[in-house]
């Protein structure tokens, strides 16, 4: 059962017990000469940084620095000295060997950011938090849709899929409002999740946390959180949403490499790890959707993606996703039998019933400010949906009030709706022909 609001300091709680600070350079689970390359390419790119601009760079600890920056005053590559002006006291610099040493690090990797995690400890992490381990009732289903118009046996089927752990295929005409409620399913994930800056992977540095995808919750500062909290290399998130439709490729599913920067993307699933990954409009991509789908067989049915990077190197990570395929197509014009049985659930989207139209008609006036006039709503449905065999839409009271709307303001300088305002949104909403509902409806009008 969720709790819907959590006290305020349990999600700290929680992920440092998920994953604790490293207390040594031993416990970061990285070699100290890799952690030793990635401070010289702080300190190559900011040029003299103090010990606080190390730490928030970094993201370790101060005291795990202070070794580090005492191995490479060793070995000659980093040297001290005072600063002045608002940063007064002692900063770090490279030596002439230093920048050489940095200069060759960068050539192998161009990552510069915080300290990576180890490919097994975001492994552990991810099954420690996962998804799947979050159970979805009946109450919390409809208080996620309250303010939602739906036929409550869709919410019955959808919040069972959701328990499922298993993929879900949303099907139905254009506008029966798929993307939109599906999007709204992540409502039902209201608790968060430790998201990596970067994995280590080897000596390669794979990028994760994507600010265009994961929503941080809090305060984040390796200098807040110098003294409790999860380690830092970890950012503190809402369970990622992550959303890919007609501009989805074939190479955004795998680990992508920037020859220009020489650095490493996570693909869409591992950003999406912990939380839920929508593919919107299946079909309309640029790739065949029997392409796409068969990307997801073995990790849905193993709970494991198979990943390798340009230099030839193969990983594994957990698949943790909620994965919902959404489509205007019917699914077995898509895919055959063998790959549908494989997806847990089909669900449906339907048209609305004029109950439901009307519901949704009220709530778009009252979204513009304007008078809710049931016989106005019914003049849709009997003289223009019912005629023209047009299936009654979530999507389109919001539409078409609007275009009435913008014509009431051209013509009268101040919102009103009728039916004649609406019939000419009709028109220019709808491709219509001579003769057709928009003849009809003018006839009906006059008599």
């Amino acid at each position: 059962m969720y709790n819907k609001t959590p006290p305020t300091d349990e999600p700290t709680r929680d992920a440092a017990r998920v994953a604790p600070r490293p207390q040594t350079l031993a416990a970061t689970g990285l070699p100290a000469a890799f952690l030793g390359d990635l401070v010289e390419k702080h300190l190559f790119e900011g040029g003299v940084l103090s010990m606080r601009e190390l730490v928030v760079r970094t993201a370790l600890s101060g005291r795990l620095l202070e070794e580090l920056l005492g191995f490479l005053r060793q070995e000659g590559r980093i040297e001290v000295r005072a600063q002045h002006g608002e940063l007064q006291g002692l900063g770090y610099a490279l030596t002439e060997r230093g920048r050489g040493s940095a200069m060759a690090s960068l050539m192998a990797s161009g990552y510069v950011g915080p300290t990576p995690v180890p490919l097994d400890y975001y492994n552990q992490v991810v099954l420690t938090q996962s998804v799947r381990g979050r159970a979805v009732t009946r109450d919390r289903m409809f208080a996620a849709f309250d303010d939602t118009v739906l036929d409550p046996a869709l919410l019955d089927r959808l919040g069972p899929a959701m328990n499922s752990g298993k993929a879900i295929f949303v099907y139905g005409a254009p506008g029966t409002g798929k993307t939109f409620i599906t999007q709204r399913l992540a409502r039902l994930f209201d608790d968060t999740c430790l998201i990596p800056h970067a994995l280590a992977i080897g000596d390669t540095v794979v990028r994760v946390f994507d600010p265009s995808v994961h929503r941080q919750s809090q305060d984040n500062s390796p200098v807040v959180m110098l003294t409790r909290g999860h380690d830092p290399r970890y950012v503190l998130c809402q369970r990622p949403l992550v959303i890919t439709g007609g501009e989805l490729t074939a190479d955004m599913l795998e680990v992508q490499f920037d020859p220009a920067t020489r650095q490493y993307r996570a693909p869409l699933q591992v950003k999406a790890n912990g939380g839920m990954l929508i593919l919107d409009d299946l079909g309309r991509q640029r790739i065949p959707p029997t392409t796409v789908l068969n990307r997801w067989i073995l990790p849905m049915e193993e709970g494991v993606d198979y990943l390798s990077m340009s230099t030839g190197q193969h990983f594994r990570t957990p698949f943790d996703v909620i994965l919902v395929f959404s489509t205007n197509l019917r699914p077995d014009d898509l895919v055959d039998e063998a790959f549908l049985r494989r997806i847990g659930y089909k669900i449906g989207f339907q048209p609305l019933n004029p109950l439901q139209y009307h519901m949704i008609w009220q709530r778009a006036c009252e979204a513009r400010s304007v008078r809710y006039d049931p016989a106005i709503c019914q003049f849709m449905i009997d003289s223009l949906y019912l005629p023209s065999r047009t299936p009654l839409l979530p999507c389109h009271p919001r539409d078409l009030i609007g275009m009435a709307l913008d014509r009431s303001i051209y013509l009268e300088g101040h919102l009103g709706l009728s039916t004649g305002a609406l019939q000419w949104a009709w028109d220019n909403y709808f491709v219509t022909t001579p003769g057709s509902t928009s003849d009809a409806a003018a006839d009906l009008r006059r008599s």
